[in-house]
């Protein structure tokens, strides 16, 4: 290898770029790039998506793993030694798991590439002298085959970071367990995302002049759709309008958002309640995305609680977030609104609310506390970024 050094600092082992592999679904790259952003490489990373065959008889097949639906038989994860608490246990580098999945936009380049660990793999060979090591950042169970190719063809040359539970032995990329096995899993109580302080007040600049001068308080509704394991229907929706006319006195203006989940019934009747009603916008999907507006500049918010990543994003603002539709929610998405409601960030949405009356906790801090780890981790390789 070339000796190259840069400042005092060996530069091989400095961490200048980062591929994400993606699945296609916003929700799971949203944290990819949340993560990429919090480790100071945002514009420095490239997007390579792995997708599921879709249409036709694959639609039958979405629960056969990655690998056999597409033929395709990946190579078996690399394990790396290294020393924790004087005992010497084998990772495949750090995992991070979060409770539930779901998302906004990613936002992402459109120019994405094709996800081909051997092509990924060469490149990190090819160019480690000169660039450094490169960060494989990958998201949903579906990208897993890929990144754990990458670390067999590459083990020297890259740090791969597994978002989600792999559902699998962690040690080659993932354990069904509550509890982390060792240091190099991470669990974090909501999903990754990219509202961190630079966002949110770049955001807040740039909706400045449009919703600066609203009426306060400012309420945000966002809304999602039903899931698998948070299912609701239109009473939803009708309860959800009750509540908001009942505290509609309290709020100097109302912003509703749907998600590209909203079935069309149930945000009918939100537009039919209030579409007419002046202290109420709605935004119909036009123009420019409102969202990190809303979340810079809202007072408080009204999430529904199929929408981890909406919840997480909000939660990490430290103003009050309201859920509707908890009791809907069945497995993780049931333990993510309990832990949520145990740790004082939300509280159920009841249509009793005043919204003059604030309240505060201490906010999620998930993004960052993982790109901490993910710092440690490399640090314990010799690597920083």
């Amino acid at each position: 290898m070339a000796e190259m050094f840069q400042g005092g600092v060996h530069r091989a082992s400095r961490i200048r770029r980062a591929v994400v592999i993606g699945n296609g679904f916003a929700g799971a790259e949203n944290q990819s790039i949340g993560l990429v952003r919090a480790l100071g490489l945002w514009g420095r990373q490239s997007l390579h998506r792995v997708t599921r065959p879709r249409g036709g008889i694959n639609e039958w097949l979405h629960w056969l793993p990655l690998s056999l639906h597409r033929k395709f038989m990946p190579l078996p994860a690399e394990r790396t030694d290294f020393i924790v608490e004087g005992k010497k246990v084998e990772q495949l580098e750090l995992i991070v798991h979060f409770s539930a999945e779901n998302g906004s936009s990613s936002g992402l380049s459109s120019d994405v590439l094709e996800a081909d660990a051997k092509q990924i793999a060469e490149m990190a060979r090819q160019t480690f002298d000169i660039d450094g090591p490169l960060l494989v950042v990958a998201s949903g169970r579906d990208t897993i085959p890929v990144s754990s190719a990458i670390k067999h063809l590459a083990p020297e040359n890259v740090f791969v970071v597994q978002i989600q539970h792999p559902r699998s032995h962690l040690n080659r990329g993932g354990l069904p367990t509550r509890e982390p096995p060792g240091s190099n899993v991470v669990l974090t109580l909501g999903a990754l995302h990219q509202a961190d302080f630079t966002a949110l007040r770049n955001a807040a600049s740039s909706w400045h002049a449009e919703l600066a001068p609203l009426p306060r308080p400012l309420l945000v509704v966002n809304i999602g759709g039903p899931a698998r394991n948070c299912s609701y229907g239109v009473d939803l929706g009708k309860r959800l309008a009750a509540m908001l006319q009942n505290v509609l006195w309290s709020c100097g203006c109302v912003r509703i958002s749907f998600s590209r989940r909203t079935p069309e019934k149930l945000s009918r009747i939100l537009m039919k309640e209030f579409g007419t009603n002046p202290k109420v916008y709605i935004w119909d999907g036009e123009g420019r995305n409102p969202h990190m507006g809303h979340l810079a500049c809202a007072d408080a918010f009204v999430i529904t609680a199929d929408s981890v990543s909406m919840l997480s994003e909000a939660c990490s603002t430290g103003k009050p977030v309201y859920v509707i539709g908890a009791e809907h929610c069945t497995w993780k998405f049931a333990d993510f609104q309990n832990s949520l409601q145990e740790r004082g960030v939300v509280r159920p949405f009841t249509g009793k609310e005043d919204m003059f009356k604030s309240w505060s906790y201490t906010p999620l801090n998930d993004t960052a506390e993982a790109a901490s780890r993910v710092k440690m981790a490399l640090a314990e390789r010799g690597w920083s970024i």
